[in-house]
């Protein structure tokens, strides 16, 4: 299967934890014409899904992995935390991001809206990074566990390799 993805690693920066181990993976314009993210999501067990945008702050989930499929418009999003990486997304697009790594709308456009979804619908939480709870945070990223599939092809596809699941 011969399918481009972006890798990005994320260190660390001091308030958003991110993952020490896990890559966030991107995959340009994979929706089709005549299909919804939701269903692909919900036939590949990522479920419990919504509807919506990415919040205007810095955020991220320590206790599950997230995918988020650009159903319409686009957005600059700021990816790991302040120190991270700004990536313009669009139609089309997904985003796996996994536990700990931090994400925030810089700008999107008008309609811009997003499918999300969690690996067999794990339980997720909103942190912000405050420091109080950051032991907390760093030991329910490392207690999350990986998704048995791809939420968009399955069995097969770059998050399998990318994040070593069997």
């Amino acid at each position: 299967m011969d399918i481009q993805s972006q890798t990005y690693y994320f260190d660390d920066d001091g308030t958003i934890p991110n993952n020490p181990d896990l890559p966030l993976l991107i995959y340009e314009n994979v929706l089709g014409q005549n299909q919804s993210f939701n269903d692909i999501f919900q036939k590949n067990f990522w479920i419990n899904t919504w509807v919506g945008g990415v919040f205007s702050y810095h955020h991220f989930h320590s206790t599950a992995h997230e995918v988020l499929g650009v159903e319409s418009g686009n957005a600059i999003l700021r990816l790991g935390g302040e120190k991270g990486k700004d990536i313009e997304v669009n139609k089309g697009d997904v985003l796996i991001i996994p536990a700990g790594v931090g994400h925030k709308n810089i700008k999107s456009s008008a309609d811009f809206t997003v499918v999300g979804g969690y690996p067999k619908g794990q339980d997720w939480d909103l942190c912000t990074g405050e420091s109080k709870d950051r032991p907390k945070f760093l030991q329910n990223i490392k207690h999350v566990p990986l998704p048995e599939t791809d939420p968009v092809f399955g069995s097969k596809g770059p998050l399998i390799d990318a994040w070593k699941i069997k």
